[in-house]
């Protein structure tokens, strides 16, 4: 939706509200309500402000300590909110409201560098540079339960009811119960400008998975955060709730975010040997480099304390390094042919920050080429089994510490920006080694 369809429809009387947001370190999509007119009189060509604090937050909203970027010292002054006229859009499933997302700017007229839609920018920048752009593609995966969010937290999110009895991968009879809800985000994300490719039930009870239409990665990075609000916001509307959590259950499957990518230059996939039909020089070279770096960028991969108990052995996430042709063991399956021949990420969870991740995938891969990196001999077999293969970070504190010490991440990122994600993961380490788990009471309650 462009500015001129938006003052129409206002004029209209069809749309009342524009939600100005942007993006947080979680994915949360952050800012405020605000009316139509005044958006058009004033937001859309001076912006608006918010608090620096949003982005050196945790969960709960509260300010964590030890940011150079905002702070108590500094008095958590504002940022400048730019909206980004380009992702205007209709919220179908809020009657009257649309959505603008924006961009996070110092007062001095510097971007936000920390801001993680700015560290997806810089990375497209410097591909754009070269001359090539970025095809990408996000799946993502989640839990549908028989309770609505309210009555969730009541329960503190015990007892949940899934949404089907068994499970459900590729099947159409039971997902069909929830066919309702399903059209409708299928339709309404199509009003939204998010097209959704397909959805389907997946492995586990109650999981269900949605495939978006490929686009450039700030296009799909906009639109997969959207559709992660949208999406509870309409089971929310039905009575329902979802998890994107990583792994929601010790007992179940996790979720996903598995990403499709490919790199083009002129119109032609650089991934394709057209005259081999097979994958490019540039190809393994692309893969080389994320062979060799992910696991120092797997915090952007895997950002929580939860992401990594979803990485289990015959789990569907994969367990270790290793890139193979349609093979759902390994980390990076390779998958297609001609101008659809691309890599398939297997290691982000649905709870990544999709601008995170498609920033570090980007970043690790153009290493790759820089440094006349090989990708290796492809993987045959069960990766889960192989001992020889070297395995993903196991918790986020180790996370954290590789990306500590990677040159490249301070070389491409920026050393603020690296010292701001290593601190923000050290910060829900530390919450987590503090707090008094329920496992911790069944265990030694009685018993110690």
């Amino acid at each position: 939706m462009n500015i001129q369809t938006l003052k129409s429809k206002i004029a209209r009387k069809e749309i009342d509200t524009v939600l100005v947001v942007f993006p947080d370190v979680f994915g949360r999509l952050i800012g405020k309500r605000v009316t139509a007119h005044y958006f058009l009189d004033y937001v859309a060509k001076g912006g608006t402000h918010s608090c620096n604090y949003l982005l050196t937050l945790n969960m709960e909203m509260e300010p964590l300590s030890g940011f150079k970027l905002a702070n108590w010292e500094k008095g958590f002054g504002d940022f400048d909110m730019r909206p980004d006229l380009g992702t205007l859009r209709l919220l179908p499933w809020q009657p009257g409201a649309a959505m603008v997302i924006c961009d996070l700017y110092h007062h001095s007229g510097g971007r936000v560098e920390e801001a993680p839609r700015s560290v997806l920018k810089r990375q497209l920048e410097a591909l754009q540079g070269k001359g090539m752009v970025c095809k990408i593609a996000s799946e993502l995966e989640f839990f549908l339960y028989n309770t609505n969010y309210h009555t969730a937290f009541d329960s503190n999110y015990k007892g949940l009811t899934p949404s089907s009895d068994y499970r459900i991968d590729y099947h159409t009879l039971q997902p069909a119960r929830d066919e309702a809800i399903f059209r409708a985000m299928r339709n309404q994300m199509e009003e939204a400008e998010i097209p959704v490719e397909s959805s389907k039930g997946e492995w586990g009870k109650g999981q269900h998975e949605v495939n978006f239409v490929y686009d450039a990665p700030l296009v799909m990075g906009d639109r997969h955060m959207v559709f992660k609000q949208g999406a509870k916001e309409i089971v929310e509307q039905n009575g329902k709730c979802i998890t994107f959590m990583a792994k929601v259950d010790a007992g179940e499957v996790g979720s996903s975010c598995h990403i499709h990518q490919s790199i083009w230059q002129k119109g032609k996939s650089l991934f394709w040997d057209a005259k081999r039909k097979e994958g490019s020089k540039f190809f393994r070279q692309f893969l080389g480099g994320l062979m060799k770096y992910s696991p120092e960028l797997s915090y952007f991969y895997a950002p929580t304390i939860n992401s990594y108990k979803r990485y289990q052995s015959a789990s569907w996430a994969p367990t270790k390094m290793a890139w193979a042709y349609d093979n759902r063991t390994v980390g990076f399956r390779v998958v297609g042919e001609g101008n659809s021949f691309r890599l398939e990420n297997r290691m982000p969870g649905a709870d990544a920050n999709a601008y995170l991740a498609f920033a570090a995938m980007v970043a690790a891969g153009m290493a790759g080429v820089k440094e006349n990196l090989d990708c290796g001999e492809l993987y045959e077999g069960n990766a889960y089994v192989d001992p020889k293969l070297p395995s993903l970070p196991k918790s986020l504190r180790e996370a954290a510490d590789l990306l500590e010490k990677s040159s490249l991440a301070r070389q491409v990122f920026g050393e603020s920006v690296v010292e701001f994600y290593v601190h923000t993961a050290r910060c829900e380490v530390e919450a987590f080694d503090n707090a008094v788990t329920d496992w911790e009471r069944v265990r030694y309650f009685e018993r110690i």
